[in-house]
């Protein structure tokens, strides 16, 4: 009988075998030594992250959902990347979604054993609905959590698209996804403990997805978030000066313009450029495919 492979996510990492005899900045900068690998890691995984974007990009133009399903650190990230969403980029809750094993007491304490069951996983897919339009990404660091397989196979059963997101190399083969997604950031500094590396890594492929996702929906124009909602001070100040950096207005002149058009950045841009209401304006961008640079007449 051959000897359990252990994933990588669970090897012990030689470098850090002593950490408890170090002195207090050493343990940092050992930690520091080891973060640095993360984000090479996710720059090979790079091809794998743009058809990822790419095939959201496709579902959500035929009114697909995005859906992240993990469980523990995982589960987490998913949750909170899917929560930025509406404010960064003004989409509906239910556009980007999190499913985090154990629901939502999960989120801030851990659920002994929610993570085993794949039948739990699959129920999970069949209370939202999954169509063959949406995505399911699957984000297990290990490579091997259950509820996250039982998910993934539930939606494909169901015709959508799926992503998996794993730091675990050995365990890519057992995994059945249309797209797979391997940073391998080697093991953790606290064997064991993916929060850490993996973690990091896991964050950084979950902000690119949504972020190019949205750069190519047209909820970005140059690097400025024309659709967020503002829904603090604070984004209320970015929203004022988003719209007076593009049309030069003055401070009372783009405030006065933003409540016309309900506090709708890029709506109140193109009634800026293209001199018309508010309803023209909406109906501009629906034509254009919500491209702001279309809307006012540049290249799209």
């Amino acid at each position: 009988m051959k000897p359990k492979v252990l994933p990588t996510t669970e090897k012990r990492n030689h470098k850090s075998q002593n950490i408890d005899r170090l002195a207090t900045e050493q343990i940092v900068r050992l930690i520091n030594a080891e973060d640095r690998r993360v984000a090479p890691a996710v720059r090979k995984e790079s091809p794998r992250i743009a058809a990822a974007i790419d095939i959201i990009v496709e579902r959500m133009r035929k009114k697909g959902r995005l859906f992240y399903v993990g469980a523990g650190t995982s589960g987490r990230l998913g949750v909170l990347d899917a929560s930025e969403c509406p404010p960064t980029f003004g989409t509906p809750p239910a556009l980007v979604q999190g499913i985090i094993a154990g629901g939502r007491k999960a989120l801030v304490r851990a659920v002994e054993g929610a993570e085993d069951s794949q039948e739990n996983g699959g129920k999970a897919i069949d209370r939202k609905r999954i169509k063959p339009a949406d995505v399911v990404v699957g984000i297990a660091a290990c490579g091997l959590t259950p509820f996250v397989l039982g998910a993934l196979n539930r939606a494909a059963e169901r015709k959508a698209a799926t992503i998996f997101i794993t730091c675990a190399p050995e365990n890519v083969k057992k995994v059945s996804a249309d797209l797979i997604i391997n940073p391998v950031v080697g093991p953790e500094v606290i064997t064991g403990s993916t929060r850490m590396k993996a973690g990091t890594a896991t964050k950084l492929v979950l902000n690119t997805l949504t972020t190019g996702t949205m750069i190519k929906l047209g909820k970005v124009y140059g690097n400025l978030m024309v659709d967020l909602r503002a829904t603090s001070r604070k984004l209320q100040d970015r929203s004022v000066r988003i719209v007076r950096e593009l049309t030069g207005l003055r401070q009372p002149a783009a405030e006065k313009l933003l409540a016309r058009a309900d506090g709708k950045v890029k709506a109140a841009i193109v009634m800026y450029f293209r001199k018309v209401d508010l309803d023209d304006a909406l109906a501009i961008l629906e034509q254009g495919n919500q491209s702001l640079r279309y809307a006012i007449g540049e290249t799209p």
